[in-house]
């Protein structure tokens, strides 16, 4: 045997994901991409998400899974978890004892939510008062045009959607820095201290209405609130109302290779999990698809992944088709799909090239997550590993390795953990983010395509 036929027989060669790209494939990426790109422009935030997979579900034949329901092969399921995170599941010809193969991501992103009482007024500018959601770089988020989404609950208890910033006719919202000609002691302190969290306060306005007293600005900006959602300051008490970038996902480079975007973290792992469960037919072992919130602040709460919410939905499929729930856990596998970094020429220093995750090179697969002594990782097992191996190769699809950085350079988590806690085998997986948690992140179209392939195949080993 020559030297270059042990070498290709031996050792890895990775190459970029579009050497043998077929124009089919190629087709397809592109096509996936812009249904992606819209499910971006209209999901920001959880709710959103929610709101948005309910409906494309119910058009695809999903029916809200009920206490008591009877379930057979091929039916569709979902359960509304408080609008602000979705389970679905489509039901195997295989009994549940048999296991389920789950794809679990999150549709919550870094972003500052308004504080209780948000609204006040200085020196002629009316003022919210936020409080980041998430780990932000906080200079990142200045003179950036945002946008408020979320929902108020009024005094008599009805419930109102707003969405203020995204139409071409709308205002934007910002948070004001420092101009450069003044900036000499700012400039001497730290990224982490030149802006401050108490220094996030949105721009509302500067008009003040006709008439005497104070605060003539702020009350400008609450009778517009009154007048079109009809709330008054009392209603922020009970309100979720957040500020995030405005505009659409855009494509990046003169090739139009990547895409940007707010929130790929992690709604680009969320879409590719459910444009592959919609395309399901009936598989050999039930597919779930989870959609969760709160991991950005350690999946609490009862939208988390630490929820019986999900144990809940997991034992009403059970019940309806008369499996038990330890033995369905102890068979089933899950994919935490969500983002990792990718390799940054410009920023080198911070990763180990040969472990990190590249763009165009396909999904990326974690092994472990965590920080330091890989803590808060469920550090996935040999034979984990392999079974995604072998399901991706199966299936065509171009996969990568990947780690979070250097060691004891920082580090990450993901809902993995919570879905080991489970007996569950659990592996991580997915779309690369060059700039994560910053208000515009990158992708690459390549491997939003890979990652959706991914899905698909777990669902149908």
């Amino acid at each position: 045997m020559t030297t270059e036929e042990l070498r290709k027989q031996l050792m890895l060669d990775a190459k970029n994901g579009y050497v043998g790209l077929t124009a089919q494939q190629r087709e397809e990426m592109e096509g996936y991409c812009k249904r992606y790109s819209a499910f971006m422009d209209a999901c920001k935030t959880e709710r959103e998400a929610t709101a948005w997979t309910m409906e494309v579900a119910e058009k695809n034949g999903f029916k809200a899974l009920l206490p008591g329901m009877k379930l057979q092969p091929g039916d569709k399921v979902y359960r509304n978890n408080r609008d602000k995170s979705i389970l679905l599941a489509v039901i195997g010809s295989e009994s549940l004892n048999e296991g389920v193969n789950i794809c679990a991501a999150h549709v919550d992103s870094p972003r500052m939510d308004l504080k209780p009482n948000p609204m006040y007024e200085d020196s002629g500018f009316a003022y919210f008062k936020t409080h980041y959601y998430g780990g932000i770089k906080k200079y990142q988020w200045t003179m950036t045009p945002m946008a408020i989404h979320g929902v108020v609950c009024r005094k008599d208890g009805t419930r109102v959607t707003v969405t203020l910033g995204e139409r071409d006719d709308e205002p934007v919202f910002m948070v004001s820095d420092l101009l450069i000609h003044l900036s000499a002691d700012q400039m001497k302190k730290t990224l982490a201290e030149g802006i401050v969290g108490e220094q996030l306060n949105v721009i509302l306005g500067t008009e003040p209405l006709e008439g005497e007293g104070s605060d003539l600005v702020k009350l400008n900006v609450l009778r517009m609130l009154n007048e079109k959602y009809g709330i008054i300051e009392e209603d922020f008490l009970s309100a979720e109302l957040t500020v995030v970038p405005a505009g659409k996902c855009r494509e990046v480079g003169l090739d139009r290779s990547l895409l940007c975007a707010y929130g790929h973290d992690d709604r680009v792992c969320a879409y590719a999990q459910i444009e592959s469960l919609l395309a399901l037919g009936t598989p050999k072992h039930t597919a779930v698809c989870i959609l969760a919130d709160k991991e950005e602040i350690g999946s609490v709460g009862v939208t988390g992944m630490k929820s019986y919410a999900f144990d809940t939905f997991m034992q009403d499929l059970c019940d309806g088709t008369g499996a038990q729930l330890n033995r369905c856990y102890e068979n089933s596998f899950c994919l935490s799909a969500d983002v990792t970094n990718a390799f940054d020429p410009n920023f080198p220093e911070v990763s180990d090239k040969r472990n990190n995750s590249q763009l165009n090179y396909g999904v990326a697969i974690c092994k472990y997550t965590g920080s330091r002594g890989k803590s808060g990782a469920s550090d996935a097992a040999a034979e984990a590993l392999s079974h995604v191996r072998q399901t991706l190769d199966k299936a065509g699809v171009k996969w990568q390795t990947a780690t979070m950085g250097k060691v004891d350079q920082g580090g990450g988590g993901t809902v993995a953990a919570y879905m080991a806690n489970r007996n569950i085998v659990t592996v991580d997986a997915g779309v690369p983010v060059i700039g994560m948690h910053a208000p515009l992140e990158i992708v690459a179209k390549l491997d939003c395509y890979m990652t959706m392939l991914a899905c698909k195949a777990i669902y149908e080993a």
